[in-house]
């Protein structure tokens, strides 16, 4: 399928258009739960404690500060200036380089691990799969995770449902695509998948700012978006009436590992 002119430029902006809502970001995104990275262990047979971890599309570091909690060495690679601000100033002793995964500003055979939260999506597959095998040493691995709704509890179905009247989307037919033939189109890559399901108590303007920090929000007006954002604290408040929403999420993780040294 061709990509148009006003595809690119709107996949752009939506790239573009954290960094000016990089601290809403950090405070109301969603973090990543435990069992994930017990996963991640699992799969590729080895700990993070001491691994060599390249964290791309780090944003402000909401995946790099739990992989530094498992004892990882990680290098951050995030392209946009605001986002970065950020991230230096939540993790102050943690390295991050400006760059992106189409062009990995990193040493080749240099990482035990490069890890994409919530961000492979923004890279294009035939320039970031040839750069991750570069960069990975041999038998390395590379984790991509997405944290999405979990779409078989019912209010949270119909929250997407709403959305995706408002954006014209099919946002549960998106979800279905992270998959393997979507990550890496080539098929250089051998993915196993695995799901992690999960969730967390917030209160209800937690909920509406982590909603409001989403890229397809963000491109759009002001006045469209608080528009929004208003009907759907009317919806939420009549399943959560003390204002205290249960977010419940599955995990999709996809790891692949590079051959191993000739």
């Amino acid at each position: 399928m061709t990509t148009s002119r006003a595809d690119q430029v709107s996949h752009t902006a939506r790239a573009q258009s954290f960094n000016v809502v990089a601290a809403q970001y950090a405070d109301h995104r969603p973090t990543y739960p435990p069992a994930l990275f017990d996963a991640i262990e699992e799969l590729t047979g080895r700990p993070l404690a001491g691994s060599r971890v390249a964290d791309v599309g780090a944003g402000t570091g909401v995946a790099t500060a739990r992989l530094l909690e498992r004892g990882a060495h990680v290098v951050a690679v995030e392209p946009g200036a605001g986002m970065a601000a950020e991230f230096r100033r939540r993790l102050p002793g943690t390295p991050v380089v400006r760059g992106d995964g189409n062009a990995l500003p990193l040493a080749a055979h240099s990482a035990d691990l490069i890890t994409y939260a919530q961000s492979w999506h923004w890279t294009d597959p035939a320039r970031s799969v040839p750069e991750t095998l570069r960069v990975l040493r041999p038998g390395g691995a590379l984790a991509l995770w997405w944290n999405t709704s979990a779409l078989d509890v019912p209010w949270i179905a119909e929250a997407s449902a709403r959305a995706g009247r408002h954006f014209g989307r099919d946002f549960s037919r998106e979800q279905d695509d992270l998959d393997a033939a979507t990550a890496d189109p080539s098929g250089r890559l051998d993915f196993a998948r695995h799901t992690v399901r999960w969730s967390r108590r917030v209160p209800i303007d937690t909920h509406l700012a982590n909603l409001g920090s989403h890229s397809l929000f963000l491109v759009q007006s002001p006045d469209r978006t608080a528009a929004y954002l208003t009907e759907e604290r009317r919806h939420v408040l009549d399943v959560f009436p003390d204002g205290v929403v249960e977010e419940t999420y599955d995990v999709v993780l996809l790891l692949a590992s590079a051959p191993p040294a000739a």
